[in-house]
């Protein structure tokens, strides 16, 4: 534990920040999930492929991730077609 009062607030925005950015990256490996499966519908590609984006845009995920995910997600949306 840090002694400096700057740095125990660092420790507990850090740990926030930490819980929030996992609790994010759960929710995306569920909907990347959902739309990969094979019962899946266009509407649960459409919200992974939107929740790939903001999670990027917020630096919780790589961009190149989010783009190659969505491509995978697209990708097998086509090929149920």
């Amino acid at each position: 534990m840090p002694n400096i009062k700057a740095a125990i607030k660092w420790t507990r925005a850090s740990e926030k920040r930490r819980m929030r950015n996992l609790a994010v990256k759960s929710k995306l490996k569920t909907l990347v999930k959902k739309a990969s499966a094979q019962d899946s519908t266009a509407t649960s590609a459409l919200a992974a492929s939107s929740a790939l984006d903001k999670a990027a845009a917020r630096g919780i995920i790589h961009k190149n991730k989010a783009a190659r995910q969505k491509s995978r997600i697209a990708k097998k949306a086509s090929a149920k077609k």
